[in-house]
């Protein structure tokens, strides 16, 4: 068994995905005329609207707060960290193109569950839109047996075994940098998750927006602060980054592979950290009312998620280490570790507990952001109700101990060969239905460039109106 999900993990993570990803990437990039660059104010506009008069659906917002939650975690402190040393600092240079074309496939992705998405059947108060790439495998694409694959990949991975990496990645910061014991991190973070969990998609999209702007804002404060001490430095460590991408640049001691190491391992950061592709953000960007009302609008909202994470996030993570001086190309010190280090370096001792306390943060939310994906799973397979979900919540609960008190290599590596199989089937799917993203793209210009409010009605698009829902979309 072991040897059969390692070669699944050599060939999804060691070849689809990595070369597919970006592929598709640069694919939506060119179809879509680099809108990244060009529309980048769309997705502010979209971000900022107020929240849309429909009760069925949560802000847009939230929508981007609850998907940060997730893809906000601690591949953005370790992650960045491990692949600084494993591949120098034009590894860095890496992840900013993932994230650029990346952009490009979250608003695909997106802005596809949007127009898929489908009303739970209840009372206006209770109901929820629920959506994602199982839905619009199945009701775009007419496959709904694949949609259910997908559905049991994204819960055994992000509900489940990731879940458990987060909260063990919780329980050795609190251990480092507090002395608290793991059982004790263990149980007071399964208390914390079920408060949050147990009030449904409403409440961890509230929860969301206001935790998640918090710690992000604070940590990228934090980096200011040490950009604005270092600033003489900042350029030559820019162009650092850039020359080491490109072996401009002496190749950094320690690091083997000199620019594939760089390429390989900022690409595979890049793409853990931001999700882009994944398809997991579009299942809680299928629960957002976007406005305007046109499944777009939703798409420029997620496309901003990416930049946020990578950008701006992992670039401030990357940028402290390299300006604190204790990062040694292929050194021992890495992963949670080099941040701690880097961070007392500028801020003194109180830096290994501001860097927990971000942990704690990041990973805490992307918990309930996972949860929140694998409800929308649950929903597709048609066992969303109470008791699917009071079962669906009690294993996270318990994962989440269980987590906390020991290591998830084994665990680990089978999510990572759900998830490859859940990201290879998404990506599939979003070029296959790539012309309905073209469609629906051109339709929200053509009216902005008009100067009106971009609505969209599925009834003036025949040619795309299979699987929608009308009643949503008219």
């Amino acid at each position: 068994m072991t040897a059969i999900i390692g070669f699944l993990n050599t060939v999804f993570w060691g070849y689809v995905l990595i070369y597919g990803l970006i592929a598709v990437g640069i694919y939506f990039t060119i179809r879509l005329r680099f809108q990244q660059i060009l529309r980048f104010g769309e997705m502010i506009r979209s971000v900022t609207a107020a929240p849309a008069g429909d009760r069925g659906g949560i802000s847009p917002f939230q929508a981007l707060c609850t998907s940060l939650a997730s893809r906000v975690g601690t591949g953005n402190i370790a992650g960045v960290a491990v692949a600084l040393v494993l591949g120098g600092p034009g590894a860095i240079f890496w992840m900013w193109v993932v994230a650029f074309v990346g952009m490009a496939t979250a608003y695909a992705e997106s802005t596809l569950a949007q127009l898929y998405k489908v009303r739970e059947p209840g009372s206006e108060a209770d109901a929820v839109y629920r959506g994602g790439p199982a839905f619009y495998i199945a009701h775009g694409l007419g496959l709904p047996w694949l949609g259910a694959v997908f559905s049991v990949c994204l819960i055994l991975s992000f509900g489940l075994v990731f879940n458990a990496v987060q909260a063990n990645s919780i329980a050795d910061a609190m251990t480092g940098a507090f002395g608290i014991p793991k059982p004790v991190t263990g149980l007071a973070l399964a208390a914390l998750t079920a408060i949050v969990i147990f009030g449904g998609i409403r409440q961890i999209a509230r929860v969301a927006e206001y935790v998640v702007p918090f710690m992000a804002g604070i940590y990228i404060l934090v980096a200011l602060f040490v950009l604005v001490t270092n600033l003489t430095e900042v350029p030559a460590m820019l162009y650092h980054i850039v020359a080491n991408a490109f072996g401009l640049a002496e190749a950094a001691g320690g690091v083997a592979g000199g620019l594939a190491a760089a390429m390989l391992n900022g690409v595979k950061r890049g793409l853990f950290s931001n999700e882009a592709g994944m398809g997991s953000a579009p299942n809680i960007a299928a629960a957002a009312s976007p406005n305007p009302h046109h499944p777009s609008s939703q798409g420029f909202v997620q496309a901003l998620g990416v930049f946020i994470d990578t950008i701006l996030i992992c670039t401030c993570t990357a940028l402290m280490i390299l300006l604190s001086g204790v990062y040694t190309p292929g050194g021992e010190l890495t992963g949670t570790q080099l941040t701690q280090a880097a961070m007392q370096e500028h801020i003194g001792g109180i830096g290994s507990w501001f860097v927990a306390v971000a942990i704690f943060f990041f990973a805490f939310t992307s918990i309930i952001g996972n949860y929140a994906y694998s409800e929308m799973a649950m929903s597709f397979l048609g066992i969303g109700n109470r008791t699917g979900l009071t079962i669906l919540r009690s294993l996270v609960l318990a994962m989440v101990i269980w987590g906390a008190l020991q290591a998830v290599s084994t665990v680990f590596d089978l999510a990572d060969a759900s998830m490859g199989l859940m990201a290879t089937i998404n990506l599939i799917a979003i070029v296959a239905l790539s012309g309905t993203v073209v469609t629906l793209t051109q339709n929200y210009f053509r009216q902005r460039d008009a100067g009106r409010e971009p609505q969209f009605h599925i009834a003036d698009h025949p040619e795309i109106a299979r699987g929608v829902d009308a009643d949503i979309w008219k």
